[in-house]
């Protein structure tokens, strides 16, 4: 029974972007057994995928946690992270390890030189050849996301909507040059035809005020944001027919679960290898981004302001395209 440990410790987005990599070891490889390493903060994304044996969890000290690693003897670590953290956990289990390339120079070149050397790869796949040389295939059936039963939202009881009625809004981000000013979210939500719930945390709150209190179709918009765990969040994606969403971690979660995605895209790029995945399945999708400014991409992360000062990368977004597709995903699908 061969006993894998897998590494990344964050964030949201990219520990979900590694489901197919559990998946497919554990149905493609006999009896083996896969355990994951992650940060506390990000237990509710693996705590109930089938496809994980067993998981432990960094709070602060790693010392405590590489002796019970220890003891777990493992066949092969696959570092889906790689840093100097996963490193030292590499060198003290001493096992045969396979590592994931992070292809950070060439993501420099494309952020400061514009020039881009990156491959037309998805990260999944990326992900998915630290474990080919063991017979371990891409099974193109897309991502994975598993919540318990206490974590479902009734959306009819808390929203007075149907499943499937309604187009979720993701307004937040981690990064400010990642989200849409508020009045520009309002201006896209004020065009969409369908009921709006827009998700997020309670820091995206006071955006959210904002988008009610000058969308045009306020009694369309439910304000959903800091009200819900990340879990039930996902749950309230999960019953929705469409979701918009910046690049964040709720555009992979919304793949996870073959959802159209409207994906509006500021500093960062697709290109990256980071736009929604699906496997296989032909999901409709629709990407939003300033494609000729000189100056984008210009971080593979993002910032708290434009570095240039105009941020122009969302300002020029064109907003009614965005809720046109967005209407157009509701109603083919």
């Amino acid at each position: 029974m061969p006993k894998f440990l897998i590494l990344r410790f964050s964030s949201i987005g990219d520990i979900v972007l590694t489901s197919p990599v559990m998946r497919c070891i554990k149905q493609q490889l006999n009896n083996a057994e896969v355990h994951f390493f992650t940060k506390k903060q990000f237990e509710p994304i693996i705590a109930h995928n089938p496809y994980i044996d067993k998981y432990f969890l960094l709070d602060h000290d790693i010392k405590p946690i590489l002796q019970q690693l220890k003891q777990e003897k493992y066949d092969y670590v696959i570092d889906l992270h790689h840093n100097l953290r996963t490193a030292q956990i590499k060198f003290a289990l001493r096992a045969k390890a396979f590592s994931f390339d992070k292809l950070n120079l060439r993501k420099l070149l494309l952020t400061q030189f514009k020039i881009n050397k990156l491959p037309d790869v998805h990260i999944v796949q990326r992900y998915m050849d630290t474990v080919t040389s063991l017979g371990v295939m891409n099974d193109d059936a897309g991502l994975n996301y598993f919540i318990a039963a206490h974590d479902e939202v009734d959306v009819n009881k808390s929203f007075g909507l149907g499943k499937g009625s309604f187009i979720v809004y993701a307004i937040g981000g981690q990064h400010a040059t990642k989200r849409l000013p508020s009045d520009m979210i309002s201006s896209i939500v004020g065009q969409l035809k369908q009921p709006v719930i827009l998700i997020g945390s309670k820091e995206d709150d006071q955006v959210a005020q904002a988008v009610l209190s000058s969308a045009k179709n306020s009694s369309k918009v439910i304000n959903a944001c800091g009200l819900y765990n990340l879990n039930q969040s996902v749950s309230i994606v999960s019953q929705s027919k469409a979701v918009l969403t910046h690049d964040t971690a709720m555009m992979h979660v919304a793949a996870a679960f073959r959802k159209p995605v409207i994906s509006v895209w500021g500093n960062t790029t697709p290109r990256f290898g980071m736009s929604p995945y699906y496997g296989k399945e032909c999901v409709p999708q629709y990407i939003a981004e300033v494609s000729d400014l000189g100056c984008r991409p210009c971080s593979k992360l993002g910032y708290d302001k434009c570095p240039k000062g105009h941020f122009n990368c969302m300002r020029m977004q064109d907003v009614t395209a965005i809720a046109q597709a967005a209407n157009r995903l509701f109603e083919i699908t």
